[in-house]
């Protein structure tokens, strides 16, 4: 069952002085499968960032739509557009988004404080999430106080928090070193195999591999994409690198 279907997608800017238009996507079309965990991949200017944004709801596409579990957010008046991202949606970014000011329980707790939950559920909903990632006894300290392989644990516990109906991921390998960046992974993909729906946009080809499908997107449009099947990480990793080289040296559409 498709949790996620975008249809037909197209985005226009219009240059500040209105004289020449540019085509950041351009008929965008694909669906994500509930339990699935997507990367999507491309060169810079590809349409990738514009693509998140508007899968956030941060942005409006020029024509086409995006339905989440069947509701449309392109259609979403603006007043209401907060409460559905808060409460449909989970975000890991590249540069954690914690606020020094509060502990890491407090960042965690942020969605759930905006939607109005009791005190006690908070703490019902964290404890099994804190557990799941190994930060039980970094929730009292602050971001600067822990690595930025914690910090990132905090942030998943933050998209997590809400049981969000997609995580969306954007470059979340991105400040980690190599260490920290196979024990996101490791949970990115834990979290995967018990249901969650992730969708990640990478430039990072070991990141992509562990994933279940890569879309990658080239001028705007989806060009191609590799189902992982039964192959090892290894494997994918192979694939993927020949397919951003076949786009970098301007391949024919497989």
């Amino acid at each position: 069952m498709s949790i996620l279907e975008v249809n037909h997608l197209q985005k226009v800017y219009t240059t500040r002085l209105g004289s020449a238009k540019v085509e950041a996507l351009r008929s965008v079309t694909f669906s994500v499968e509930e339990g699935e965990f997507v990367a999507i991949m491309g060169e810079s200017g590809s349409g990738k960032t514009t693509l998140l944004n508007i899968l956030a709801a941060l942005d409006k596409p020029t024509s086409g739509s995006v339905l989440l579990d069947g509701q449309d957010l392109t259609g979403l008046k603006e007043s209401a557009v907060a409460a559905f991202r808060r409460d449909n949606l989970g975000f890991v970014f590249q540069e954690f988004n914690l606020l020094d000011t509060f502990t890491l329980e407090d960042n965690i707790y942020l969605p759930l404080v905006l939607a109005g939950r009791p005190h006690r559920e908070m703490q019902q909903y964290l404890s099994p999430i804190a557990h799941q990632l190994g930060i039980n006894d970094l929730l009292k300290k602050y971001p600067y106080e822990v690595s930025g392989g914690q910090k990132q644990r905090a942030a998943v516990a933050r998209a997590l928090i809400t049981h969000p109906k997609l995580i969306l991921a954007d470059e979340p390998t991105g400040a980690l070193d190599s260490k920290s960046s196979d024990e996101l992974l490791t949970i990115l993909g834990d979290l995967h195999r018990l249901g969650q729906t992730i969708l990640m946009v990478t430039h990072s080809v070991k990141a992509a591999s562990h994933a279940s499908r890569v879309l990658f997107i080239k001028d705007g449009e989806v060009f191609h994409q590799i189902y992982r099947g039964d192959v090892t990480n290894e494997q994918l990793y192979q694939k993927i690198s020949d397919t951003l080289t076949m786009l970098a040296t301007g391949g024919e559409r497989a």
